[in-house]
């Protein structure tokens, strides 16, 4: 049989159907690429054997050697358990099995030296390692000696039908011999010998069998450069692509609607960002050309009114616009101050979320369809089948990594012709994840606040100084300022030790008692009418304090709101720190949000709470995240498209994602088509890609 890397792992020697369904479930491994690419997590150092008599370290594998003392089997049915003793000429140490006790007994012998590896713990005295690996030690053997044990992910599912590390091991090892003629190059030669690459065939060879630690290094940064060459290859041939293949609408004139609006309604001058960003994306719309750009800025930096007076843009040129955003809130709340703007202006702008009522909604697609509407505001919503435009030429997504691709996609496929796509987010984005998961776009950013607002003062507090801050607080709303209160959960939690909403709104009610002090509560688990009715009393300063869930954590806007208190803000991620505190801030007086912490904090936890009262900038805020995070779902990446990373890592590799990055572009500027014979493989590489739609081009 001719073996290739799309063959089915059932048909590797040593598999079989049964261990391949198993390989499937447990590891995502499918085909022999999939085994292939499954790369070692860590390596045993089989070159010293630790003297038992000498072993400190519980964190990490070890391999020594020596006899077996004594084997003897304890308890009984389904506790039962082999114990033996491992002994050298130092000292001694103890080996006990769960699973395959009868099988382990079997392969014991006295006076026989084995190779014992594996994590040692230390219990009563002594040093134990469960379930090790081991071999019989053969002095003539060199390569035992000589060699770095490969350590792969397994699961206890495949551990007990005999699919150990080891076993992993012996799979690739046969694999390697089936496919040793088909491991060719895949990079063009003058990118491997500019780089000083170690070849493809030695680098998978390498990274499962090193023979040094140098190989090993060599190995791994080929296959990182690879991987993310790649991926950039990918996106900046699709943003290539998109540049020249995709027509867009013209946008050729700048007339009455957003000059007029510019020069009479206008609520603030725009910052020194925000023209420049209006200009970029004023330079994409009149090209003829598709625009997919992304538009980067803080809390509070004026990202909606940038998005607005390109709306008004689309409706000087006599094309409809839309905003989605990712909750009814913030649709809302878009709606309500974009309707302020515009109130003494001839647009007509509309609100469609889930909530609107079947007649309202019947009524308002009609005229959505005949042209009468020139900007729809609304929620998933919009991207209903039957919610269709006359002609739809401007699509701005708020929040952009709320929303899964598929549904993004459907917002740009309403028009024969694609519109033009401007995504928003408050949560800035890393250098790295700008370079790798959105390359193929335009990036834009507001790094401006406007004027007059003052930067968020923030403050660590423990719980121990709870009556601290309520003074705080109550000194605040003494001067007709209002205060958030925000908790992690609605209901008390058994296996977290967090402050939960219930309690949290009667403690603060018991300190803040009626008639002086009105209090509001609001959680995702209510219904719309009576969530939008206390959100309504905050706003009107009816209310002085609001008790909540992170459900205002995007798109509540009350400018008299000063203080932020955040429960148990050791359990949040910077970002969403970062986004409630963008909550308040938002009038000209001071504002503050104030940490709240237990006594005691991880490492991490102090890490972001001292990163928050350090700094406001979100971008540096972004980067200690991820960090801190990893790239995770930070920014919904989980729900793009994108494929996970084998190798590389976005927060290490920074280095080498410039270098691809720059190697890319290099290549694609000389060679656009990739016509060229040395660029050959890369051309092969994207006809080859098997996809059903390209994600790429929606962003």
């Amino acid at each position: 049989m001719q073996f290739s890397y799309d063959t089915k792992i059932e048909y590797l020697k040593g598999v079989g159907p049964a261990r391949a369904t198993l390989l499937q479930r447990e590891l995502g491994i499918f085909t022999f690429w999939d085994l292939l690419s499954h790369y070692p997590f860590r390596y045993v150092d089989r070159t010293r054997f630790v003297p038992i008599a000498e072993i400190r370290d519980t964190s990490n594998y070890l391999v020594t050697k020596g006899y077996i003392k004594k084997v003897e089997l304890l308890g009984t049915g389904r506790t039962q358990r082999l114990a033996a003793v491992l002994g050298d000429s130092s000292g001694s140490m103890d080996l006990v099995w769960f699973q395959g006790v009868r099988w382990v007994k079997d392969y014991l012998k006295p006076d026989v030296e084995y190779v014992v590896m594996g994590k040692p713990n230390y219990f009563n005295g002594r040093y134990t390692i469960a379930h090790p690996e081991m071999e019989v030690f053969k002095a003539e053997d060199k390569e035992l000696i000589q060699t770095f044990m490969p350590v792969y992910s397994t699961t206890e599912k495949l551990k007990a039908q005999g699919i150990s590390t080891k076993a992993i091991s012996k799979l690739i090892f046969t694999m390697l011999f089936d496919l040793e003629m088909q491991l060719k190059e895949t990079l063009p030669k003058n990118v491997v010998d500019d780089n000083r690459l170690m070849s493809r065939h030695d680098a998978i060879c390498s990274i499962h069998f090193p023979k040094t630690s140098g190989d090993l290094q060599r190995a791994v940064y080929r296959l990182k450069f690879e991987e993310l060459f790649f991926m950039q290859l990918d996106y900046q041939y699709v943003k290539k692509e998109r540049k020249e293949n995709n027509s867009g609408f013209v946008f050729a004139t700048i007339g009455e609607c957003f000059n007029g609006f510019y020069s009479n309604y206008l609520p603030f001058s725009l910052t020194n960002a925000q023209k420049r960003v209006v200009r970029e994306i004023r330079n994409d719309v009149r090209t003829g050309k598709q625009m997919n750009r992304l538009l980067q800025g803080d809390v509070g930096s004026g990202k909606t009114l940038v998005a607005l007076l390109c709306m008004l843009m689309a409706k000087d040129n006599g094309y409809q616009a839309c905003l989605m955003a990712p909750t009814e809130i913030l649709a809302t709340q878009h709606f309500a101050g974009i309707s302020r703007y515009l109130e003494h202006m001839e647009v007509k702008v509309a609100l469609l979320t889930g909530s609107n009522k079947a007649t309202e909604k019947r009524k308002l697609k009609e005229s959505l369809k005949n042209g009468d509407i020139d900007i729809l505001i609304g929620t998933h919503a919009l991207i209903e089948d039957d919610v269709m435009f006359k002609n739809l030429g401007f699509v701005v997504i708020d929040e952009q990594h709320r929303f899964g691709v598929e549904q993004r996609y459907k917002m740009w496929t309403k028009n024969s012709t694609p519109p033009h796509i401007l995504v928003m987010t408050a949560t800035p984005i890393p250098r790295t994840l700008a370079m790798t998961f959105y390359g193929d776009l335009d990036c834009s950013v507001i790094d401006e606040l406007p004027p007059g607002r003052k930067p968020v003062k923030t403050m660590h507090q423990y719980d121990s100084a709870r009556l601290k801050v309520f003074d705080f607080m109550e000194n605040q709303i003494a001067q007709g300022r209002q205060v958030y209160v925000v908790y992690p959960l609605i209901k008390e939690s058994e296996k977290l030790d967090l402050k939960d909403l219930m309690d949290g709104y009667e403690s603060v009610s018991r300190r803040f008692p009626l008639p002086k002090y009105q209090i509001s509560i609001v959680h995702g688990q209510m219904k719309p009418a009576d969530k939008d009715y206390e959100m309504d009393r905050f706003k009107k300063g009816i209310t002085n304090i609001m008790v909540s869930t992170t459900v205002i954590e995007v798109g509540v806007d009350v400018p008299n709101a000063t203080v932020m208190v955040i429960e148990n803000s050791e359990r949040f991620g910077l970002s969403q720190l970062h986004q409630l505190r963008g909550r308040v801030g938002r009038g000209g007086e001071q504002s503050y949000c104030i940490l709240m912490t237990a006594d005691k904090l991880s490492y991490d936890g102090r890490e972001r709470i001292a990163t928050m009262v350090r700094t406001n900038d979100g971008f540096e805020i972004s980067e200690a995240d991820l960090k801190l995070r990893g790239p995770g779902d930070l920014q919904g990446l989980q729900q793009s498209g994108v494929v996970h990373l084998k190798i590389a890592d976005i927060v290490q590799d920074e280095s080498i994602i410039r270098l691809t990055r720059n190697t890319v572009m290099d290549i694609l500027q000389k060679d656009p088509l990739l016509e060229t014979d040395i660029n050959t493989c890369l051309k092969n590489y994207l006809k080859d890609k098997k996809l059903q739609i390209n994600w790429g081009k929606i962003s």
